[in-house]
């Protein structure tokens, strides 16, 4: 489903900018004689845009006030960058069909194509860090701006190279019909740059937990709570922050990036990797598998914890979902009643802008 709303989109952004670029240079005659350097833009910017607000909406579909607000700045960087490369490739394009260096118009269209489809993945590896907070690991980030190029790139030159074949076989077809080789060209365009995102960023599927209710009283471990041994942490061999790499403290907000697979033991035991000191020494253990978790509740605490909302009857292993929500409640102590909890968030794959 994912990447048939990729391409839908692609097309339709594609069609839009083309459209666009089409009343500009057709009804309001500007720069008849350079309709590249008006077409070009006008095609970048719908794509970029497109693309843009297509992974912020399937990333959230049910947020949308949160998604339009959490666009404003992907978008005017979408819009920057396709004016910036549509103009560039426009002008270049212009540039290589002077007759004077009799340049093949195929090699120019495919120059040109193929700046368009470098600039959307560029505006599309940008804007993600400001929607995704996966983008906070550097290394990740990178990873995902480079392969986002990529794929827009290979992705413009493949529709170049088929466009071009597709022109000589409507060569010999009525004007009527050559007159829709541009439309049909763009569509490709914006169909194959769909597909190509919709592979490359598909969402990754690193398990982490949030941090939520009950992680944010820090004043009760002390004014210096950096130095307090029974502050909430975890095991930095093993665990660490999406957002705060180098933090080890466990904090209202931020979300534990858990390995790709093993078992993790919560509870009070130093030897904890999410030690929580008001939890049972050991109240369960998480196994991390292959796009796979479950919980596995101690078999004399499982009443201490609570799944989506529903206390557990048993200590059997509760297979977790995206967006599950764990509840932890703590022993009776001097710093709490009895009914403190510490929750979290689960997620499989970082898809929430304020995941």
């Amino acid at each position: 489903m994912r990447i048939y709303f990729y391409i839908l989109a692609g097309v339709m952004s594609a069609l839009i900018g083309w459209n666009l670029g089409q009343f500009f240079i057709a009804d309001l005659g500007i720069l008849l004689r350079f309709p590249e350097i008006i077409l070009f833009p006008c095609v970048a910017i719908s794509l970029a845009v497109g693309m843009v607000l297509n992974e912020i909406f399937l990333s959230t579909p049910t947020r949308t006030k949160l998604n339009l607000r959490v666009a404003r700045f992907p978008i005017c960087t979408a819009v920057s960058l396709g004016l910036l490369a549509g103009l560039i490739s426009g002008g270049i394009s212009q540039i290589l069909f002077l007759p004077q260096l009799a340049i093949p118009t195929f090699i120019v269209r495919i120059v040109g194509w193929l700046l368009i489809g470098s600039s959307v993945g560029i505006s599309e590896g940008l804007t993600w860090r400001r929607y995704s907070i996966e983008a906070g690991d550097q290394h990740r980030f990178r990873k995902r701006f480079k392969i986002s190029v990529i794929a827009g790139s290979i992705a413009s030159f493949t529709a170049a190279l088929m466009f071009e074949l597709l022109r000589l076989a409507i060569g010999e077809l009525p004007e009527s019909v050559r007159n829709l080789e541009d439309p049909i060209g763009f569509s490709l365009l914006g169909a194959l740059l769909g597909l190509a995102f919709s592979l490359s960023t598909s969402p990754s599927y690193m398990a982490a937990l949030r941090a939520g209710t009950g992680f944010e009283y820090t004043e009760i471990y002390g004014n210096d709570v950096k130095h307090q041994s029974n502050y909430p942490s975890i095991n930095q061999t093993l665990l660490k922050f999406v957002s705060d790499s180098e933090a080890d403290q466990i904090e209202e907000g931020l979300s534990i990036q858990l390995p790709a697979s093993g078992k993790l033991s919560i509870g009070s035991a130093s030897e904890s990797d999410v030690f929580i000191p008001d939890l049972p020494s050991h109240v369960a253990y998480l196994e991390i598998l292959h796009r796979e978790a479950k919980l596995f509740p101690d078999k004399q605490y499982f009443n201490q914890i609570q799944v989506n909302g529903i206390s557990l009857t048993s200590s059997k292993p509760v297979n977790l979902k995206h967006n599950y929500i764990l509840t932890f409640y703590a022993n009776s102590s001097k710093r709490f009643d009895s009914k403190s909890i510490f929750r979290f968030v689960y997620y499989n794959r970082f898809l929430d802008p304020q995941a």
